[in-house]
Formats: C-alpha cells, sequence, structure tokens
C-alpha cells in the first residue's frame, strides 16, 4: 500500500495527515505552546497535510494562529487545507467566501490557499440542495490565483456531479469511518482520481464504533485500535487521506505509524462483516 497520494495531480502528500481542530476544540490543549509542539513534531515525522478552519478557535487558541507560529515560514512540500460554508458565510456566497479566503490568507500568512473545500448542508445530513452557485464562486478564487485546488465536504453523489460539471474536485471530504460507511462516494471519487478524506476517521462517537472487532484485530498486529481503524480507512481505497486529530503527542506518533501499518485480506474481511453500518 502506498504511503502517498498526488493530490490535485500536483501536491505530493502522506496519506496521514493532521487534522487541526483538536488544537484548539475539543481537546486537551489550553496553551498555544502545546499546539505548537504537536505541529512541529508532526513537520518533523513527515506530515505535510494539515486540515484547518477558520472556526478551529475559541479564546486564546485558534488552529490558523497555531500553524503560523508553529511552521512559518512554511515547508516548500507543506498542504494546508482548509473551508468555507454555509456555517460561515452571511450574504452573497462570491462577497462572502473572498472575505473568508481573505481572512484564512491574513491568518496564516499565506499568498495563496493549497485546498479550500466547500462545506454544505450545515449540520444536516449531505444531499438536498444545489451546490452550484457557491461552488462557481469558489472556483472564481481558484481562477484568481487565491486558491490552487478545490474540494467539496458533507456531499453526496449528485452534488459532488454538479461540483465537477463546474470545475475540478481534487478532494472529497465526508464523513466515513469503520461506523459509517459513504461507500458510493467514495467510489466515484477512486474512478475520477480524487483525494477522499474523511472526518472523523475514527467514528467521532457518533455513532460508537463496535470495538470488539476492532480489538481482535489490534491484537494480531500488536497495534492499537485507532491504528487499525486508520489502517483500515487507508486500505478501503488508494485515494483515501486521513487526517486523524490529537492533542497528545504520543497519539500523533501513534496515529503516522498507522500507514505502516498493513491489513490482511483476512483482516479486512473480518472487518467489512462485523463492523456497523449506517
Amino acid at each position: 500500500m502506498a504511503n502517498d497520494f498526488l493530490l490535485g495531480d500536483d501536491l505530493p502528500v502522506h496519506r496521514i495527515g493532521l487534522g487541526a481542530m483538536r488544537l484548539a476544540l475539543g481537546g486537551r490543549i489550553r496553551d498555544p505552546k502545546d499546539g505548537i509542539a504537536i505541529l512541529r513534531r508532526a513537520a518533523g515525522i513527515g506530515v505535510n497535510h494539515i486540515d484547518t478552519a477558520a472556526s478551529y478557535g475559541a479564546g486564546a487558541l485558534h488552529a490558523h494562529d497555531m500553524i503560523r507560529q508553529a511552521l512559518s515560514p512554511y515547508p516548500a512540500d507543506l498542504v494546508i487545507a482548509t473551508k468555507v460554508g454555509a456555517m460561515l458565510e452571511q450574504g452573497d456566497p462570491a462577497t462572502a467566501q473572498r472575505r473568508l479566503i481573505e481572512q484564512d490568507l491574513r491568518r496564516l500568512g499565506r499568498d495563496h490557499l493549497d485546498l479550500v473545500y466547500l462545506r454544505t448542508n450545515g449540520m444536516g445530513e449531505p444531499g438536498g440542495e444545489p451546490i452550484g452557485e457557491r461552488f462557481a464562486a469558489l472556483a472564481q478564487l481558484r481562477q484568481e490565483g487565491l486558491v490552487r485546488h478545490l474540494g467539496v465536504s458533507h456531499v453526496d453523489e449528485d452534488q459532488l456531479a454538479e461540483a465537477l460539471s463546474i470545475a475540478p474536485v481534487a478532494a472529497v471530504q465526508n464523513r466515513h469511518s469503520p461506523a459509517h460507511q459513504d461507500d458510493a462516494v467514495l467510489e466515484r471519487c477512486q474512478r475520477e482520481g480524487i483525494a477522499y478524506v474523511p472526518y472523523f476517521p475514527l467514528g467521532g462517537g457518533r455513532p460508537r464504533i463496535d470495538r470488539t472487532t476492532l480489538a481482535k484485530v489490534a491484537a494480531r498486529h500488536e497495534a492499537t485500535v485507532a491504528q487499525v481503524a486508520l489502517a483500515w480507512l487507508l486500505a478501503a481505497s488508494p485515494v483515501t487521506l486521513a487526517i486523524p486529530g490529537t492533542s497528545s503527542l504520543d497519539h500523533l506518533t501513534e496515529n503516522a505509524a498507522a500507514a505502516d501499518l498493513h491489513l490482511s485480506t483476512n483482516d479486512l474481511a473480518e472487518l467489512r462483516s462485523e463492523l456497523p453500518t449506517t
């Protein structure tokens, strides 16, 4: 199993990256210095894909600020992904997206963003609304050079097809884990060579993963349940990337090591047959 993926045909990334949300929200970090330490350790062990968002912040903690302080001047191979969407946009999509992109550029200290996702549907289920106008507005910013690659997040097959009819899609970020499998969109991404980047790769607690089968496989490999879940995601398709979040240096190292965990055909069959689907 290859440990690298060519994002958008020109950005090589390691298949296990870092989700930045828990650096500022929901994790154990209370001091920016701790988040900065995790980001620097991540870069030191080869992580070169960081997923963030303007909404990842509370009080003195903000993921963008920690990323800039930890890693600027940025390594040439670092890919930073961020997002715009209905939960952040107010007013005309083109005006709102430009404002959000310009804010991200200033806060991260960059002249362009490597990958920007259009996040759809708020907190509801994917699908049920057109995304063409909003995706076209984001595509215009790409033409102006503010964004290198476009992505969509929380979409169904029809919304992905609508986006593809407007501009190239480099990545899809949907919910997908051993407890919640999104096979139809993943299969479309594989056919198109689009990166598929699950959020909540360890389940996110909704629904809770049945860890019994994961634990059996983990014991055979002398690995952790989290490592098996990440290895399962990478084995699902050659286009799958993982962006597990963490607020722990030890968990960061553990997650990164999952890229080298190779599950057997029997392991995968056992996981596929016994883990829940939704």
